[in-house]
């Protein structure tokens, strides 16, 4: 199961308390009570596994480590580790307490999510000239703490959209390695699926109907993935008695969900076509003249007609 959307409260470490000590050697009385170590930080890093907020599904806090106490003979208290949690890039992170938002866009980059405390100081650090046997010392100050949204944006260079059971599994299974569920009812993909076709990423997005961006049928849960990809794959089942239509609902929904994803490059491709009569098909690309965009005509058991798909693909290679 892909956990794209998940709230968590982070606390980063409290810093340690100061110590009060005094030197008992003759000659060398004073203070010297340590100060307090730092809590430990929270950070994320991004990393290329689609499933890293997994990890979020049941544990819903997580807390740094706190920085040890001061102690005597002016010895600091050891400072927290740091705590790194390992995110998707693509991960959108919204602090609910602050209201402002991250975005992790490359493989090893950190963004601080939670400061650690600051260590409390000794005694040491109160000593004067007309203060010279100090018992001030200070308490650890407490790491920051925040409500996150972790919202999941999946950033793919080819998506494949359409009505569900057209075909975008079986095509993503046959261009790459994935190995995709297929099967012939609607919603057999219930989350999205990447593959790798020579450096290209290309991403299945589940089936989407009419009202999906109301929260019909898979909702709006998947449209958002939609919003990372450069060129859209529009895949249309020779199947259907009204390509025309089904053309037009998918498009409705990614503009009322989002107007941009209209302005994303487009390929139209009819799949299934050997389930239909050559006579038939003719009809029905007749049908999408009208919309002025490239029409192809595809098969998984057609290897020509594959073929068709890579020159796309290589045409986007080339340009990215």
């Amino acid at each position: 199961m892909l956990i794209d959307d998940v709230k968590v409260k982070m606390t980063a470490g409290k810093g340690g308390t100061g110590a009060v000590n005094f030197n008992k050697n003759k000659m060398e009385l004073g203070p010297t009570g340590g100060s307090g170590g730092k809590g430990a930080s929270i950070w994320t890093e991004g990393i290329s596994d689609l499933g890293a907020l997994g990890q979020f599904r049941f544990k819903k806090e997580f807390c740094g480590d706190n920085g040890r106490d001061g102690r005597e003979k002016i010895l600091n208290g050891s400072n927290g580790k740091d705590l790194i949690l390992k995110m998707p890039v693509g991960t959108v992170i919204h602090n609910l307490t602050t209201s402002e938002s991250n975005e992790i866009i490359k493989v090893g980059e950190r963004i601080l999510i939670a400061k650690g405390g600051k260590g409390g100081r000794g005694n040491f650090l109160f000593r004067s000239a007309r203060n010279t046997s100090p018992k001030q010392f200070q308490e650890g100050f407490l790491g920051e703490s925040f409500d996150m949204h972790l919202e999941l944006k999946m950033i793919a260079d080819v998506g494949f959209v359409g009505l569900p059971n057209v075909g975008k599994s079986s095509l993503l299974n046959e261009l790459t390695n994935a190995s995709v569920k297929v099967a012939n009812y609607q919603f057999t993909t219930l989350e999205p699926n990447l593959g790798v076709y020579y450096g290209l990423i290309l991403a299945d997005i589940p089936g989407l109907i009419e009202g999906a961006s109301g929260g019909k049928g898979l909702g709006i849960k998947f449209l958002k993935h939609i919003e990372r990809t450069k060129v859209l794959l529009h895949l249309l089942s020779a199947e259907s008695d009204n390509l025309l239509a089904d053309y037009e609902i998918i498009r409705k929904e990614l503009g009322t969900h989002n107007a941009e994803l209209l302005k994303k490059p487009e390929y139209i491709l009819i799949s299934k076509t050997d389930l239909v009569s050559s006579e038939e098909l003719a009809k029905k690309i007749e049908s999408l003249k009208k919309l002025k965009k490239e029409i192809v005509t595809i098969s998984i058991h057609d290897w020509d007609s594959l073929e068709k798909v890579k020159k796309i693909l290589n045409k986007i290679a080339e340009e990215k």
